[in-house]
């Protein structure tokens, strides 16, 4: 049988605090959403100013991140180079920008994603918050 790493309250909190830190010391309104691998919501904020549409967004940005074991950008990337039956995948609609995978020991644990600004922006901020896990 096979066992792998899982994220703990702690390790959410550490990413949450580090995401959130990123994003408002660039004055992003954004909503940033962590699910674990199975894109089940474990932490979710939507900073002040950020806009309602992006509440919706940045889960499911985490959640395509963590479903696909791959930054949504991969997906967004297809579907503009043509792949359009990308948009027809179950359980995906998160195919922009900014969801990134939560990977640990090569295993992914979940996902971060955030949604409010340039979506290289939002990825910026999910980067942010995953890279305190690996400092901590």
């Amino acid at each position: 049988m096979k066992t792998k790493p899982q994220l703990t309250a702690a390790d959410v909190d550490r990413i949450a605090q580090a995401a959130r830190a990123e994003a408002q010391a660039h004055g992003w309104a954004v909503s940033i959403a962590i699910v674990d691998d199975g894109g089940h919501l474990l932490w979710f904020q939507r900073l002040d100013g950020a806009s309602p549409v992006s509440a919706q967004i940045a889960p499911a940005k985490a959640h395509t991140a963590a479903l696909g074991r791959r930054e949504s950008k991969i997906y967004e990337d297809m579907v503009n180079q043509g792949r359009m039956s990308f948009l027809s995948a179950p359980a995906l609609q998160g195919l922009l920008e900014g969801g990134v995978p939560i990977l640990v020991e090569g295993e992914c644990v979940g996902a971060v994603g955030v949604s409010g600004v340039k979506s290289a922006e939002d990825a910026q901020v999910a980067k942010a918050g995953i890279a305190a896990l690996a400092a901590g």
